[in-house]
């Protein structure tokens, strides 16, 4: 039990306004909040599942600067694709080719690759050696937790903003994180 509370409440606490808390909110001005949800569950559920089963290895296997390096262009791609929206003609929930569920669980499995919750899942895997099930749960729950709280703020923004408003701070939230990320890892 003790490793499902650290668990939790470490991974909670540092998605606190976390990158993949903003682009929940970016998604779901985009996509019905059900599938957003779904996305980002799936997403989470595979990222801490890899954590937990690579332990400490994972740095090794995959360099965090190329992980950030090309989550960064991809959050660059989301906000241009984003931008190029129509006034007129609103886009569609299903203009992914992967659809909504994919398009955000892949998100969330890039963004999320080499992130500080990720490596604090591993870090907890390391520490309460043998309770990798009770961390893997308190992992992914404190992460669904923070990040549903996401939802709920871009399903209120949504409401309150018209969509060439809410589209342009989805664009802005993703080149912004892109941006950032970029700069990042090359510096």
């Amino acid at each position: 039990m003790e490793a499902l509370l650290a668990s939790f409440l470490i991974v909670f606490l540092a998605e606190m306004g976390d990158k993949t808390q903003f682009l929940v909110m970016a998604f779901t001005s985009k996509y019905d909040w059900k599938q957003v949800f779904v996305g980002m569950s799936l997403g989470i559920v595979v990222v801490h599942s890899l954590a937990v089963a690579l332990g400490t290895l994972a740095g090794e296997l995959i360099p965090a600067n190329l992980m950030q390096m090309l989550a960064s262009l991809i959050f660059i791609g989301f906000g241009v694709w984003t931008l190029r929206g129509d006034d007129e003609e609103e886009e569609e929930a299903h203009d992914s080719r992967f659809g909504p569920l994919l398009t955000v669980a892949m998100t969330f499995v890039v963004g999320e690759m080499g992130d500080k919750t990720q490596f604090a899942a591993m870090t907890m895997a390391a520490q309460y050696e043998g309770a990798w099930l009770a961390v893997l749960l308190g992992a992914v729950l404190g992460m669904i937790v923070a990040d549903s709280l996401g939802i709920l703020a871009g399903a209120l923004l949504h409401r309150r903003l018209p969509a060439r408003q809410m589209r342009l701070l989805s664009a802005a939230i993703f080149l912004l994180f892109g941006v950032a990320g970029l700069v990042k890892a090359l510096f």
